[in-house]
């Protein structure tokens, strides 16, 4: 069983380091790390690739961490080492999530760990995980700032992996673990959160500007290209000053 254990610890790590918002702007071209916040995650894909593509790699980054921790169930069913067996399955979820942030794919560079972390609660404790998207869509939709959202929303497993019934309490250092872990990922969104400066999430798709202004100065450079230009060679037997160098 220990054996089993580390294996799907490391597994888990590993799926958590793929990178999907990264593998789907390369698909088309766009370096995800040089655009909008330079995050891997689904908000700055919104902005770089439009909506469609946020909901799949939201999705995606969910169900890394999900499917480890469902898994640790059929690893590990009762007690180990006097502790509770849902405490295993939340860690193979939390290796998914330390994947996602510190990524081996991307030189130990990542994400902030949301989408990961909500996926870990998926898999290992489903009635923490509602509680918490619920109160991330309500507050999200209220405020209309998705740092400040993600942030309450992870915290808030705190007190309802407390007092929900069926929960183990050995859970608390995990999620106060979690909590901490997130927040220091969100250092800059919430030092722009108390200076009033932090941008608000909008359910309209947008389109990164860069990529706009490129693909507008491409455009604009080939429709400047002359279109009458002479391809015959120039002619060499008269002024030797026609001739091309050589």
């Amino acid at each position: 069983m220990k054996f089993n254990l580390l294996l799907l610890y490391l597994g888990s790590y590993l799926c958590g380091g793929i990178p999907f918002g990264v593998v789907f702007a390369k698909m088309k071209g766009v370096d995800l790390l040089k655009v909008g916040s330079g995050n891997i995650g689904a908000t700055n894909v919104k902005r770089a690739l439009g909506t469609k593509f946020a909901y799949i790699v939201f999705v995606l980054d969910v169900a890394k961490a999900a499917v480890p921790a469902y898994a640790a169930k059929f690893v590990i069913d009762q007690p180990y080492f006097g502790l509770p067996a849902q405490v295993f399955w939340i860690l193979a979820g939390l290796f998914a999530v330390f994947g996602h942030c510190v990524s081996p794919f991307l030189r130990f560079k990542g994400g902030k760990g949301v989408s990961t972390a909500l996926g870990m609660v998926v898999g290992a404790a489903p009635p923490v995980a509602a509680c918490g998207f619920g109160l991330f869509l309500v507050l999200l939709f209220a405020t209309r700032y998705m740092s400040l959202a993600s942030l309450i929303a992870v915290s808030s497993s705190i007190v309802t992996g407390w007092f929900l019934p069926g929960q183990a309490r050995e859970l608390l250092p995990l999620y106060i673990l979690l909590s901490v872990f997130v927040a220091l990922r969100h250092r800059p969104n919430i030092t722009r959160l108390l200076e009033g400066t932090e941008p608000r999430f909008s359910i309209n798709e947008t389109k990164n500007p860069d990529l706009d202004s490129s693909n507008k100065s491409t455009r604009e450079a080939q429709e400047e290209l002359p279109t009458d230009i002479d391809l015959e060679p120039p002619n060499t037997e008269g002024n030797s000053s026609d001739a091309t160098p050589g």
